[in-house]
């Protein structure tokens, strides 16, 4: 239940007989594809409750996560946010797409690379996102993709918005963050497997023309 408008949304999984869970399913990816996946086990609940704090839900229209993975932050963001705030759920890889869908069937989830974000968010006839839940392996990613995710995020980014990146290398990509954005504050969450954290990043007065 919403404290901000008494409603709430699904956020309970379907049980639709055997299927693998979601460590398991997280770790083989992991083992497949290496760097392309930011870990090799889902975060915690207290890392996806710790990177939701401090979200107005009462003043915020758009939320946007990339790389959602099994949805253990999606879950808490779907938990927290009102229906007057639209929640895009993007995640590139078929499989977690698919468990998305059957945890979330009212939830938003695109199948879909992040550096399209430009087209996804104008489909959908969104201009402006109040906050940015990022769980992509950015460092990872060529500088060329990497450029444009962040290109994408801070045109759309509203002046008073924030982009919170996950990491479990922490402190260590700050000055790369710190490129595109004002202000960049890493919270260190020790009850995650392993010990991982978040930039908060807020964007340039001027971003909005990047």
């Amino acid at each position: 239940m919403n404290p901000v408008t008494g409603t709430s949304r699904t956020v309970s999984p379907k049980r639709r007989g055997f299927r693998l869970p979601d460590w398991l399913l997280f770790l083989g990816k992991f083992l497949r594809h290496g760097r392309q996946i930011a870990s090799f086990v889902p975060s915690s609940v207290w890392l996806a409750r710790a990177v939701v704090h401090g979200i107005d839900f009462s003043r915020a229209s758009a939320v946007v996560e990339l790389g959602a993975g099994t949805g253990p932050i999606t879950a808490e963001l779907l938990r927290q946010a009102p229906l007057s705030c639209r929640c895009v759920i993007v995640e590139r890889d078929p499989d977690f797409c698919r468990r998305l869908r059957e945890r979330f069937p009212q939830a938003d989830v695109v199948e879909a690379d992040a550096t399209d974000l430009d087209s996804l968010l104008k489909q959908r006839g969104i201009e402006a996102v109040d906050h940015f839940l990022c769980g992509l392996p950015l460092p990872s990613f060529t500088p060329e993709d990497r450029d444009r995710v962040l290109g994408c995020v801070l045109r759309h980014l509203k002046p008073d918005g924030t982009f919170r990146q996950l990491t479990h290398m922490p402190w260590v990509y700050q000055r790369m963050y710190r490129r595109h954005f004002e202000e960049v504050r890493f919270r260190l969450v020790l009850r995650n497997l392993p010990p991982a954290g978040f930039y908060t990043c807020r964007p340039r007065l001027a971003a909005q023309g990047v």
